[in-house]
């Protein structure tokens, strides 16, 4: 990317996940009538505080998975420890919820190639397939989008494989394979544009947030680790560096909130009780490791020139990286009997939830949040 341009893909990537996410949601409404919350002869529940039905898991359980795409399934075993799932939901036979799954996937990349090569590329100049090193580019705060798109999308496919009757371990490979096509997607039509190229940093982030996902379900059955996103909308303090704002990440606030680098917090959440067998740490709390960067007007620096040839040079505010640690809950952890509160927790798990924070700069100051967003 240069430093005129940021290219990210706000309305494919929003397109691609409402259908993905849509179809979670019909899942969720029309193949869950069995009761849900079934507890084992010990089994123990916490009550969710603030959250009415709502319960967490203490103990060894019996419950229907609250994980975007997984609803239908069952897992009986301690819910820290092992996610066994058995498939079974929905009313379509396993052969063609299979072609339908392969369908929408099909059908959801190549709506992204027509449309990003119509909305984006036609509007720059055609080159040879080359390469470009952008990582050095926006203090790699780039490179965290891919990695938590990446797993994300991962997981919402493999909920979709599951569904459609494959076993855990298939459904966690298809869904890594599907995540990492799809960011392929834009990283081979990056490498036909004369303003970019194929990034080799991108599609290693890719792979990173795709794998990490996968490693997790072939290895322990559940997600320890979950990639997590925060925003803070960034104080642009002057007419200059609004407009700068809105030339970079988009003069709407949908678009500022999956464009602006200088806003967004990108967390590695892990699950503390997984680690801690028989130990009394609650299973829904977790510790996040957080990243951030701010002060960015470019990609590498922050001299820019606008479209009337004005010439700005914001030397004076510094780019600096943040370095954080918060807790956080998991939000699947929470059990409910109602199946729209449980999907709602499954798709807001993908945000970190505000609490406390200490945060470290690159320039060695320490600083404490009482919330941090």
């Amino acid at each position: 990317m240069s430093d005129n341009y940021q290219k990210i893909y706000p309305p494919i990537v929003k397109a691609v996940l409402t259908i993905l996410l849509a179809i979670c949601f019909h899942h969720n409404m029309k193949a869950q009538e069995a009761i849900v919350g079934r507890e084992t002869a010990n089994g123990k529940r916490e009550t969710a505080p603030g959250i009415p039905g709502c319960r967490l898991n203490a103990a060894r359980v019996g419950y229907r998975l609250p994980v975007t795409g997984y609803q239908g399934q069952n897992a009986g075993m301690p819910y820290s420890n092992k996610t066994f799932i058995d498939s079974g939901a929905g009313n379509l036979p396993p052969n063609k919820r299979v072609w339908l799954i392969a369908g929408a996937h099909v059908t959801a990349w190549t709506a992204s190639y027509i449309a990003l090569n119509k909305a984006w590329y036609d509007g720059f100049a055609k080159s040879d397939f080359h390469f470009f090193n952008d990582n050095h580019e926006w203090n790699q705060m780039d490179k965290a989008g891919h990695i938590w798109t990446a797993y994300r999308v991962s997981r919402l496919s493999a909920g979709l494989w599951k569904w459609a009757g494959l076993n855990g371990r298939k459904s966690a490979v298809l869904g890594g394979i599907s995540g990492l096509a799809y960011q392929s997607i834009i990283e081979i039509q990056d490498g036909f544009s004369s303003e970019w190229g194929f990034s080799w940093g991108d599609m290693a982030a890719n792979f990173l947030g795709a794998a990490t996902f996968v490693s997790q379900e072939l290895g322990w059955r559940e997600q320890r680790f979950q990639f997590k996103l925060s925003y803070w909308a960034y104080d642009y303090n002057s007419p200059d560096l609004k407009n700068r704002r809105n030339q970079l990440f988009g003069a709407s606030l949908p678009e500022r909130l999956l464009k602006d680098y200088n806003s967004q917090t990108y967390w590695l959440s892990a699950n503390i009780a997984s680690f801690l067998k028989n130990s009394k740490w609650p299973s829904w709390l977790n510790m996040a490791v957080g990243y951030s960067s701010n002060g960015m007007l470019g990609g590498f620096g922050n001299q820019w020139t606008d479209k009337q040839g004005n010439i700005f040079d914001r030397a004076d505010i510094h780019r600096e990286r943040h370095f954080l640690l918060s807790p956080d809950i998991d939000l699947t952890k929470i059990h409910s009997g109602k199946k729209w509160v449980r999907t709602l927790l499954s798709i807001a798990n993908m945000v970190k939830i505000p609490a406390p924070a200490i945060g470290l700069g690159s320039k060695g100051k320490l600083k404490a949040y009482a919330l941090y967003y």
